[in-house]
Protein backbone atom coordinates (compact mmCIF):
# COMPACT_ATOMS: atom_id res chain seq x y z
CA UNK A 1 0.00 0.00 0.00
CA UNK A 2 1.21 3.48 -0.84
CA UNK A 3 0.71 5.91 2.05
CA UNK A 4 1.21 9.68 2.14
CA UNK A 5 2.06 11.05 5.54
CA UNK A 6 2.40 14.49 7.09
CA UNK A 7 4.56 14.86 10.18
CA UNK A 8 6.60 11.89 8.93
CA UNK A 9 9.70 12.74 10.98
CA UNK A 10 7.83 13.02 14.28
CA UNK A 11 7.52 10.37 16.99
CA UNK A 12 4.30 8.78 15.68
CA UNK A 13 5.17 9.22 12.01
CA UNK A 14 8.52 7.52 12.49
CA UNK A 15 6.87 4.68 14.41
CA UNK A 16 4.27 4.10 11.69
CA UNK A 17 6.95 3.78 9.03
CA UNK A 18 8.89 1.39 11.26
CA UNK A 19 5.93 -0.80 12.26
CA UNK A 20 4.39 -0.93 8.78
CA UNK A 21 7.59 -1.06 6.80
CA UNK A 22 6.02 -3.17 4.05
CA UNK A 23 4.26 -0.04 2.77
CA UNK A 24 5.60 2.64 0.47
CA UNK A 25 5.63 6.14 1.98
CA UNK A 26 5.36 9.61 0.48
CA UNK A 27 6.25 12.53 2.75
CA UNK A 28 4.13 15.68 2.57
CA UNK A 29 5.64 18.85 4.02
CA UNK A 30 3.96 21.80 5.66
CA UNK A 31 5.29 24.36 3.16
CA UNK A 32 3.89 22.58 0.09
CA UNK A 33 0.88 24.00 -1.70
CA UNK A 34 -2.20 22.21 -3.02
CA UNK A 35 -0.78 21.65 -6.50
CA UNK A 36 2.42 20.13 -5.14
CA UNK A 37 0.51 17.83 -2.81
CA UNK A 38 -1.85 16.69 -5.58
CA UNK A 39 1.18 15.58 -7.58
CA UNK A 40 2.54 13.63 -4.60
CA UNK A 41 -0.82 11.91 -4.07
CA UNK A 42 -0.74 10.13 -7.42
CA UNK A 43 -1.05 6.42 -6.74
CA UNK A 44 -1.57 6.97 -3.00
CA UNK A 45 -4.22 4.82 -1.31
CA UNK A 46 -4.19 6.24 2.24
CA UNK A 47 -3.19 9.55 3.80
CA UNK A 48 -2.13 9.86 7.45
CA UNK A 49 -2.26 13.40 8.75
CA UNK A 50 0.02 13.97 11.76
CA UNK A 51 0.99 17.59 11.18
CA UNK A 52 1.06 19.90 14.17
CA UNK A 53 3.55 21.93 16.21
CA UNK A 54 4.37 20.56 19.70
CA UNK A 55 1.57 21.28 22.15
CA UNK A 56 3.78 21.18 25.26
CA UNK A 57 5.28 24.63 24.96
CA UNK A 58 4.90 28.07 26.44
CA UNK A 59 1.73 29.51 24.93
CA UNK A 60 1.74 33.17 24.05
CA UNK A 61 -0.30 34.82 21.31
CA UNK A 62 2.41 34.12 18.73
CA UNK A 63 2.67 30.44 19.60
CA UNK A 64 -1.10 30.02 19.63
CA UNK A 65 -1.01 31.20 16.01
CA UNK A 66 1.65 28.56 15.30
CA UNK A 67 -0.54 25.87 16.89
CA UNK A 68 -3.52 26.91 14.78
CA UNK A 69 -1.61 27.28 11.53
CA UNK A 70 0.30 24.00 11.89
CA UNK A 71 -2.90 22.09 12.54
CA UNK A 72 -5.82 23.83 10.89
CA UNK A 73 -4.24 25.64 7.94
CA UNK A 74 -2.03 22.66 7.10
CA UNK A 75 -4.96 20.26 7.29
CA UNK A 76 -7.14 22.50 5.13
CA UNK A 77 -4.47 22.56 2.43
CA UNK A 78 -4.04 18.80 2.65
CA UNK A 79 -7.79 18.15 2.41
CA UNK A 80 -8.14 20.42 -0.60
CA UNK A 81 -5.50 18.33 -2.33
CA UNK A 82 -7.02 14.99 -1.25
CA UNK A 83 -10.40 16.08 -2.60
CA UNK A 84 -8.77 16.52 -6.02
CA UNK A 85 -7.06 13.13 -5.91
CA UNK A 86 -7.84 9.42 -6.13
CA UNK A 87 -6.92 8.81 -2.48
CA UNK A 88 -9.22 6.19 -0.95
CA UNK A 89 -8.86 6.79 2.80
CA UNK A 90 -7.77 9.43 5.31
CA UNK A 91 -6.69 8.96 8.93
CA UNK A 92 -6.30 12.32 10.64
CA UNK A 93 -5.12 13.24 14.11
CA UNK A 94 -6.81 14.91 17.05
CA UNK A 95 -6.39 14.82 20.83
CA UNK A 96 -8.28 14.11 24.05
CA UNK A 97 -7.73 17.78 24.90
CA UNK A 98 -11.03 18.35 23.09
CA UNK A 99 -12.91 17.04 26.13
CA UNK A 100 -13.81 18.98 29.30
CA UNK A 101 -11.85 18.55 32.52
CA UNK A 102 -12.82 16.47 35.53
CA UNK A 103 -15.45 14.35 33.83
CA UNK A 104 -15.47 10.80 32.47
CA UNK A 105 -15.69 11.03 28.68
CA UNK A 106 -16.06 8.86 25.61
CA UNK A 107 -16.75 9.69 21.97
CA UNK A 108 -20.34 10.64 22.77
CA UNK A 109 -19.36 13.31 25.32
CA UNK A 110 -19.62 17.04 24.80
CA UNK A 111 -16.44 18.94 24.05
CA UNK A 112 -14.78 21.54 26.25
CA UNK A 113 -14.83 25.30 25.87
CA UNK A 114 -11.21 26.33 26.44
CA UNK A 115 -8.56 27.21 23.85
CA UNK A 116 -7.28 23.67 23.45
CA UNK A 117 -10.75 22.20 23.00
CA UNK A 118 -11.71 24.79 20.40
CA UNK A 119 -8.39 24.38 18.57
CA UNK A 120 -8.96 20.65 18.41
CA UNK A 121 -12.57 21.06 17.31
CA UNK A 122 -11.53 23.26 14.38
CA UNK A 123 -8.75 20.82 13.53
CA UNK A 124 -11.27 17.99 13.29
CA UNK A 125 -13.67 20.10 11.27
CA UNK A 126 -10.90 20.79 8.76
CA UNK A 127 -10.28 17.05 8.38
CA UNK A 128 -13.99 16.22 8.10
CA UNK A 129 -14.22 18.44 5.00
CA UNK A 130 -12.57 15.52 3.21
CA UNK A 131 -14.82 13.91 0.61
CA UNK A 132 -13.13 10.51 1.06
CA UNK A 133 -13.78 7.98 3.88
CA UNK A 134 -12.20 9.54 6.99
CA UNK A 135 -11.20 8.39 10.46
CA UNK A 136 -9.96 10.69 13.23
CA UNK A 137 -7.91 9.46 16.18
CA UNK A 138 -8.03 11.47 19.38
CA UNK A 139 -4.65 10.73 20.94
CA UNK A 140 -4.07 10.33 24.64
CA UNK A 141 -0.57 10.87 26.07
CA UNK A 142 1.69 8.45 24.18
CA UNK A 143 4.26 6.33 26.02
CA UNK A 144 6.95 4.66 23.94
CA UNK A 145 10.68 4.32 23.48
CA UNK A 146 12.84 7.11 22.07
CA UNK A 147 10.26 9.87 22.09
CA UNK A 148 6.85 11.03 23.18
CA UNK A 149 5.87 12.22 26.62
CA UNK A 150 8.58 10.27 28.46
CA UNK A 151 11.39 12.16 26.74
CA UNK A 152 11.15 15.10 29.12
CA UNK A 153 10.20 13.00 32.17
CA UNK A 154 12.79 10.25 32.25
CA UNK A 155 15.94 12.23 33.13
CA UNK A 156 14.41 13.59 36.33
CA UNK A 157 12.87 10.25 37.30
CA UNK A 158 16.11 8.36 36.64
CA UNK A 159 17.92 10.68 39.05
CA UNK A 160 15.24 10.16 41.69
CA UNK A 161 13.87 13.67 41.19
CA UNK A 162 10.46 12.71 39.83
CA UNK A 163 7.37 13.43 41.85
CA UNK A 164 3.65 14.01 41.90
CA UNK A 165 2.35 17.15 40.19
CA UNK A 166 0.24 19.30 42.48
CA UNK A 167 -2.20 17.19 44.47
CA UNK A 168 -1.72 14.27 42.07
CA UNK A 169 -5.46 13.88 41.47
CA UNK A 170 -5.61 14.99 37.83
CA UNK A 171 -6.43 12.16 35.45
CA UNK A 172 -4.20 11.22 32.53
CA UNK A 173 -5.58 9.43 29.48
CA UNK A 174 -2.68 7.62 27.86
CA UNK A 175 -1.76 4.95 25.34
CA UNK A 176 1.24 2.69 24.74
CA UNK A 177 2.91 3.30 21.40
CA UNK A 178 2.49 -0.38 20.52
CA UNK A 179 -1.26 -0.16 21.01
CA UNK A 180 -1.45 3.03 18.96
CA UNK A 181 0.29 1.22 16.11
CA UNK A 182 -2.16 -1.67 16.56
CA UNK A 183 -5.04 0.82 16.22
CA UNK A 184 -3.59 2.08 12.93
CA UNK A 185 -3.40 -1.52 11.73
CA UNK A 186 -7.01 -2.04 12.83
CA UNK A 187 -8.08 1.00 10.79
CA UNK A 188 -6.04 -0.06 7.75
CA UNK A 189 -7.71 -3.45 7.78
CA UNK A 190 -11.30 -2.43 8.43
CA UNK A 191 -11.36 1.02 6.80
CA UNK A 192 -13.33 2.40 9.72
CA UNK A 193 -14.71 5.92 9.58
CA UNK A 194 -15.61 8.36 12.33
CA UNK A 195 -13.93 9.61 15.49
CA UNK A 196 -12.12 7.24 17.87
CA UNK A 197 -10.41 7.80 21.20
CA UNK A 198 -6.89 6.42 20.86
CA UNK A 199 -6.25 5.89 24.54
CA UNK A 200 -6.04 2.92 26.90
CA UNK A 201 -9.19 1.81 28.75
CA UNK A 202 -7.69 2.64 32.15
CA UNK A 203 -6.83 6.33 32.66
CA UNK A 204 -4.88 6.98 35.85
CA UNK A 205 -4.31 9.79 38.30
CA UNK A 206 -0.99 11.58 38.21
CA UNK A 207 -0.16 10.02 41.56
CA UNK A 208 -0.71 6.49 40.22
CA UNK A 209 1.32 7.27 37.09
CA UNK A 210 4.17 8.77 39.12
CA UNK A 211 4.37 5.80 41.46
CA UNK A 212 4.20 3.35 38.55
CA UNK A 213 7.05 5.04 36.67
CA UNK A 214 9.15 5.23 39.84
CA UNK A 215 8.54 1.53 40.45
CA UNK A 216 9.46 0.53 36.90
CA UNK A 217 12.68 2.57 37.11
CA UNK A 218 13.32 1.49 40.73
CA UNK A 219 13.67 5.11 41.77
CA UNK A 220 12.04 7.16 44.55
CA UNK A 221 9.30 9.67 43.69
CA UNK A 222 9.38 11.89 46.75
CA UNK A 223 9.76 15.39 45.32
CA UNK A 224 6.40 17.02 44.49
CA UNK A 225 6.20 19.45 41.58
CA UNK A 226 4.02 22.47 42.41
CA UNK A 227 1.71 23.47 39.58
CA UNK A 228 2.69 27.13 39.92
CA UNK A 229 6.20 26.25 38.68
CA UNK A 230 4.73 24.73 35.53
CA UNK A 231 2.63 27.85 35.01
CA UNK A 232 5.70 30.05 35.38
CA UNK A 233 7.56 27.99 32.78
CA UNK A 234 4.77 27.18 30.30
CA UNK A 235 2.23 29.92 31.01
CA UNK A 236 -1.22 28.90 29.78
CA UNK A 237 0.44 25.93 28.06
CA UNK A 238 0.81 24.29 31.48
CA UNK A 239 -2.83 23.22 31.05
CA UNK A 240 -1.62 20.39 28.84
CA UNK A 241 0.13 18.93 31.90
CA UNK A 242 -2.19 19.99 34.71
CA UNK A 243 -5.61 19.45 33.11
CA UNK A 244 -7.54 16.34 34.14
CA UNK A 245 -8.75 14.19 31.22
CA UNK A 246 -10.57 10.95 31.97
CA UNK A 247 -11.22 9.48 28.52
CA UNK A 248 -12.02 5.95 27.45
CA UNK A 249 -11.96 4.23 24.01
CA UNK A 250 -15.59 3.16 23.93
CA UNK A 251 -15.96 2.86 20.15
CA UNK A 252 -12.80 0.81 19.62
CA UNK A 253 -13.77 -1.60 22.38
CA UNK A 254 -17.28 -1.97 20.98
CA UNK A 255 -15.68 -2.94 17.67
CA UNK A 256 -13.67 -5.66 19.39
CA UNK A 257 -10.27 -3.98 19.58
CA UNK A 258 -8.08 -5.51 22.28
CA UNK A 259 -5.26 -3.61 23.96
CA UNK A 260 -1.91 -5.29 24.54
CA UNK A 261 -1.05 -2.73 27.24
CA UNK A 262 -4.29 -1.91 29.08
CA UNK A 263 -2.61 -0.97 32.38
CA UNK A 264 -0.06 1.75 33.04
CA UNK A 265 2.64 -0.49 34.51
CA UNK A 266 2.83 -2.79 31.49
CA UNK A 267 2.90 0.22 29.16
CA UNK A 268 5.73 1.89 31.07
CA UNK A 269 7.74 -1.32 31.23
CA UNK A 270 7.50 -1.61 27.46
CA UNK A 271 8.47 2.04 27.04
CA UNK A 272 11.53 2.18 29.31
Amino acid sequence: MKIAITGASGFVGTAIQRYFKQNEYVHIHRDEDVAQIVQKLKGVDTVINLAGAPIIHRWDDAYKKVLRSSRIDTTQTLIEAINQSDVAYLISTSAVGIYPNNAPCDETSQIGDDFLAQLTKEWEEAALACNKPTAILRFGVIFGKNGGALTTMLPAFKFGLGGVIGNGKMMTSWIALGDLMKIYGFLFEKRLTGIFNACAPNPVTNRVFTKALGSVLKRPTLLPLPTFLLKIYYGEGAKVITDSKEVRPKKLQELGFEFDYPDITSALRAAV
